[in-house]
């Protein structure tokens, strides 16, 4: 047995819709975030071992990309009320 039902409720003036086990805002679900992929590699520093440029420029991509990915998250969380935007 199969259900198609559509739950409406109104939050803070946004409409948010459970459609299928998917919490939207105003129907339409936030766009796909893709996976992370952390591309640092460190093989080489160790204890009292300095990094190379190439690799601390590395580091400071990553942490932009999850900086980035956490933010996606976060206004996916705020568009469907989970989460107040300030």
């Amino acid at each position: 047995m199969s259900y198609n039902a559509k739950v409406y409720m109104k939050q803070g003036g946004d409409e948010l819709v459970v459609d299928g086990g998917k919490i939207t805002s105003s129907g339409t679900q936030a766009s796909h975030i893709a996976d992370l992929a952390i591309t640092t590699d460190l093989t080489g520093v160790d204890t009292g071992t300095d990094m190379t440029a190439a690799q601390a420029t590395q580091i400071e991509a990553d942490l932009a990309a999850v900086e980035t990915k956490l933010n996606a998250i976060l206004a996916a969380l705020e568009g469907v009320g989970i989460t107040a935007s300030s």
